[in-house]
């Protein structure tokens, strides 16, 4: 016979609650110094010196404004050059049909444009926006997480999780409560 409360729900992962930033601090650097990589924290202000603690490092979001600002400048100049020299050359004066220097507004304009549509881009690109729901949001501790909450999330997958181990070292760390996450 079925059961009659069947639970279709998918474990997703484990989620920790900690005191203060100083123990989600500490269990950042265990969790870090353990070789987990699919692993989160929460807070409601950031902490200084959190990222070292999880071993993050510098952004490549400035890659994609470097990339959309080097494209602005150079199609800012084709465009200028192509108008002038090419497709609407009127001679005044014996003046240059183009000149880089005159050139210049039109191509810092559209540097400064797409570099900043670069970083836009790029931010959502690399933080898999737009996300409108994540599991986490389930948790009814997690709400805390925007007053006075501080958590450490880790997917279950991760390579190196283990329900008992992960659950074990998570208790070492000092949470005060933990809780599967289930989807």
């Amino acid at each position: 016979m079925a059961d009659s409360n069947p639970d279709y729900t998918v474990k997703t992962g484990l989620l920790a609650e900690y005191a203060n930033p100083a123990d989600l601090m500490h269990a950042a650097e265990k969790f870090r110094d353990g070789g987990y990589r699919r692993w989160d924290v929460y807070s409601p202000f950031p902490i200084h010196g959190m990222d070292d603690a999880m071993g993050l490092g510098n952004s490549k979001v400035g890659w994609f404004t470097f990339c959309g600002g080097l494209t602005g400048y150079t199609s800012g100049m084709i465009m200028i050059w192509w108008m002038n020299a090419h497709d609407y050359a009127i001679p005044v004066g014996g003046k240059p049909l183009f000149s880089p220097i005159f050139s210049f507004p039109v191509a810092y304009e559209c540097t400064i444009l797409l570099g900043a549509f670069g970083s836009l881009f790029g931010m959502f690109i690399l933080n898999r926006l737009p996300r409108l729901y994540n599991p986490l949001f389930k948790v009814k501790r997690f709400a805390k997480a925007t007053q006075d909450g501080f958590f450490l999330y880790v997917e279950t997958a991760d390579p190196k999780f283990s329900d008992a181990d992960t659950r074990k070292l998570l208790e070492s760390t000092g949470s005060k409560n933990i809780e599967e996450v289930r989807d």
